[in-house]
């Protein structure tokens, strides 16, 4: 088995957005990790999800506070696995064989891969990728001499992993209220206080920490940025506790704790009045990282639920052969493949814009942070629906353990709480269209692409763009409390014509297979209510988009 050669829909992804020589490399890497996550990482995932769970070693013998994590061996595993692959390394540094950096897409292309099967270990690679960029980005030349090489490493140094630490007891969401302080002394600065919800705490080898300087204004304007040492040079802990871990529902893999800071030697990051600023970049980073282990998630359950069809009876039949459940497969095939040609296909904005490249407009940064809400809403939604049609496939099945069903919709529903609730990411939408016109920026950008298109398939997306439209001058007038009431509704409809106009596109350059596709995505998604409908498409089409996607894996494997 190799999540990677069995899915040739998502293998064309780098090729069309990769240069010939980067993607001869990245081909044959994601070759190698595919079957890696297919395989022992899968049992290793499942093995600390049932059993070997993260534990906090509070006291040694002699009774003194060390607050070490234990972690699993095979995690520990994975965790050289992953890294030694370049994942966050090779998007700040040279990739030996190639001799030049790497990229967002090719770092995004293996955590879609390792998500299929740990999303839960996802989440400190998400945390390593902010902390390198961070560095990279704004910390000083000493700062990054003394970290970074750690937190690139792949293999030929120290490992550090990374972590940001918002979250605290009274903020949540409100990161303004938050009161952890920064002394400074006569040998720098000192951080005293408490993160509430801290992930990767034990594990990573320094942390980047918003907190409050002395005298600094309240609100966000007064947080500054550090760079937080777990451990001192002697390997003594650097005046850090750990208070607990929290019991979670799911991504069990990732220690999240209560964290107390007394008097933690910090290192200042960047700008001290920008250390909001600098965290809110870093939050757009991860929340396209969450945004691609929902796609994971997604493919994994979608994948389950298909095998499990394909072979279980049921009435003397497969369950495949029920038009229902051939109706349920080929509508998660279909938004899976748009989906994640969506989000992949939007990446080379996101890497220009987070590169700062020459050539970056005001319109390419407004739409950057527009698609990121839209996509991480849309995607950690779609995740937790996927894992739960995979639970109803498989029946009484789905939901034992023996099963992956369960992990899967553990690790799917915190998704859509880490990184913004859809009530944070439909009033970020809000602010965007409010602040720099991201509507009509918006607007602007889905027309001029279907510009050039023709098909019947094409008035049922301009319908959805007139739609929007009149939503959006509704809004102009109307008072705030309507603003934010209809923000997730903007947001909703606003990612349907975004994947439409994409399904649109793959479409005119696709075979029939993918036109037919796209014709299930428009339907589906712009259908105008519960009327009796003559063509059965899914059904129809079942050959094409399921049973001939799994022809296509079976030719690739041989």
């Amino acid at each position: 088995m190799n999540f990677y050669k069995e899915e040739p829909q998502f293998r064309a992804l780098p090729k069309e957005l990769l240069d010939e020589e980067f993607f001869e490399y990245a081909d044959r890497e994601l070759l190698v990790f595919g079957e890696k996550c297919a395989n022992e990482i899968d049992q290793r995932a499942r093995f600390t999800d049932r059993e070997g769970q993260p534990k906090l070693i509070k006291f040694d013998a002699y009774g003194d506070d060390i607050s070490e994590v234990w972690v699993n061996e095979g995690y520990r595993k994975t965790v050289e696995d992953s890294y030694n692959t370049g994942i966050v390394g090779y998007v700040h540094k040279d990739i030996p064989e190639l001799g030049r950096r790497g990229n967002y897409i090719y770092s995004y292309a293996q955590g879609y891969l390792l998500s299929q099967t740990q999303a839960g270990f996802y989440c400190p690679v998400t945390l390593k990728m902010a902390t390198a960029y961070l560095l990279d980005q704004y910390a000083s030349p000493e700062l990054k001499e003394k970290f970074l090489p750690h937190v690139l490493s792949t293999g030929e140094t120290t490992l550090y992993e990374g972590a940001t630490f918002l979250t605290e007891r009274q903020g949540g969401s409100d990161v303004g209220a938050n009161v952890v302080k920064a002394v400074q002394t006569a040998d720098g600065y000192k951080i005293y206080g408490e993160k509430y919800f801290a992930s990767n705490a034990g594990m990573c080898g320094v942390a980047m920490v918003l907190a409050r300087k002395e005298g600094a204004p309240s609100g966000t304007k007064g947080l500054t940025l550090f760079a937080v040492p777990w451990r001192k040079e002697d390997g003594k802990l650097n005046g850090i506790k750990i208070r607990r871990l929290k019991d979670k529902l799911g991504v069990r893999a990732v220690p999240s704790a209560e964290v107390e800071f007394d008097g933690a030697e910090a290192f200042l990051v960047g700008d001290p009045a920008k250390g909001f600023y600098y965290m809110m970049e870093a939050l757009n980073l991860s929340r396209v990282c969450n945004t691609v282990a929902s796609l994971g998630i997604m493919r994994r359950a979608y994948r389950e639920a298909r095998e499990y069809a394909l072979k279980r009876d049921a009435f003397g039949k497969k369950l495949a052969d029920f038009p229902m459940i051939k109706n349920s497969l080929v509508k998660m095939a279909v938004k899976l493949e748009i989906e994640t040609r969506t989000v992949f296909k939007y990446l080379p904005l996101f890497e220009k814009v987070m590169r700062n490249e020459q050539g970056v407009s005001e319109k390419d940064i407004v739409l950057n942070r527009l698609y990121i809400a839209l996509l991480k809403k849309e995607t950690s939604e779609q995740a937790v629906h996927f894992t739960h049609e995979a639970i109803e496939m498989h029946g009484g099945n789905g939901y034992i353990e023996d099963f992956v069903t369960p992990r899967l919709l553990r690790d799917a529903q915190v998704l859509t709480v880490w990184e913004g609730t859809a009530n944070i990411l439909g009033l970020e939408v809000l602010r965007l269209m409010e602040k720099f016109d991201a509507g009509e920026l918006f607007l602007e950008e889905m027309k001029e692409r279907i510009a050039g298109i023709e098909g019947e398939f094409l008035d049922q997306v301009r319908g959805g763009i007139e739609q929007l439209e009149k939503l959006l001058a509704s809004l102009q007038k109307a008072s705030h409390d309507h603003k934010t009431f209809h923000s997730k509704r903007v947001a909703e409809l606003m990612v349907k014509v975004f994947e439409s106009v994409n399904a649109l596109e793959y479409a005119e350059g696709g075979d029939e297979r993918v036109r037919r596709m796209m014709e299930v995505y428009i339907e589906e998604t712009w259908k105008s209510g519960h009327e009796f409908v003559d063509q059965l498409k899914p059904v129809d089409y079942f050959h094409e988009v399921v049973s001939g996607f799994l022809s296509q894996e079976k030719s690739l494997v041989k």
